[in-house]
């Protein structure tokens, strides 16, 4: 397997614990992990192999009103990407309990961006072990990628990643 770039946002929180689990679950000699703020599009072209994560509400949103959220920032990168040869995955942060109806709704908005320019997308995961009302993330009847909600359901953290992390490692180059 090649070396995996694991790129998210926002950092100091739940979705950059998430991806140093993600991380030490492949190995860190096997994936280098880098903030989503400050990535251009270039960067990811050194990588066949790409996890993208996101939250649908990050602590820069509590922090301030005009603050502009890490993903708003790289959004424009997104058509810049070269995505022949690369394969993605996604996992996304988001609580079902207080916010059903938009449970990991960003991590849907990347994922339709990424099947609009043909990218391909593995990782996706059954909704049967989430409780919500509505998400962005469900495509197909599935999530785009993984959920996970370190709010109400952090028990369950470290086995999804890991069941998600033996999946995604089968379907990366």
């Amino acid at each position: 397997m090649k070396k995996i770039g694991i790129f998210y946002g926002p950092t100091g929180g739940s979705t950059e614990k998430v991806a140093k689990l993600i991380q030490k679950k492949l190995g860190a000699e096997n994936a280098d992990i880098k903030p989503i703020i400050g990535t251009k599009a270039i960067d990811l072209d050194k990588y066949e192999n790409i996890i993208l994560g996101c939250s649908t509400i990050g602590g820069e949103t509590w922090n301030s009103a005009h603050a502009k959220p890490d993903w708003d920032i790289f959004k424009p990168e997104l058509d810049k990407i070269n995505y022949s040869g690369k394969t993605f995955a996604l996992f996304g942060l988001g609580d079902n309990i207080s916010y059903p109806r938009h449970f990991v709704d960003n991590m849907g908005i990347v994922g339709k961006v990424l099947l609009s320019k043909k990218a391909k997308v593995v990782g996706q995961t059954s909704k049967d072990d989430y409780e919500f009302i509505d998400s962005e993330a469900l495509i197909d009847n599935k999530f785009i990628g993984l959920p996970i909600n370190e709010d109400f359901d952090f028990d369950k953290t470290d086995e999804r990643v890991e069941k998600w992390v033996q999946t995604i490692k089968q379907n990366f180059n």
